[in-house]
């Protein structure tokens, strides 16, 4: 029987910000190469940058609900903000 996405997924939260961020790489790696993906040189070197950052332990690392949850708030904000006018 094949693993589902919620296994797999909560299987790679639980390895270290460093795992994860070796995951991610490799992910997006296999992205690049499948399926004719580019990435332009700025967003490779901000990938990079910000792997470097996850693998010194420089970055602080959320919870995927943890950025949903601030993304839906900063998009209420922004409506809020657009109807006072």
């Amino acid at each position: 029987m094949s693993r589902t996405f919620e296994e797999v997924r909560n299987e790679a939260l639980a390895l270290t910000p460093e795992e994860r961020g070796h995951l991610a790489e490799e992910l997006l790696d296999s992205l690049e190469s499948g399926d004719g993906i580019e990435w332009d040189d700025d967003y490779a070197a901000e990938i990079q940058r910000r792997l470097a950052e996850i693998r010194a332990g420089a970055a602080k690392m959320v919870s995927a609900d943890e950025a949903i949850a601030a993304a839906r708030r900063a998009v209420d904000d922004v409506r809020r903000t657009a109807r006072r006018g």
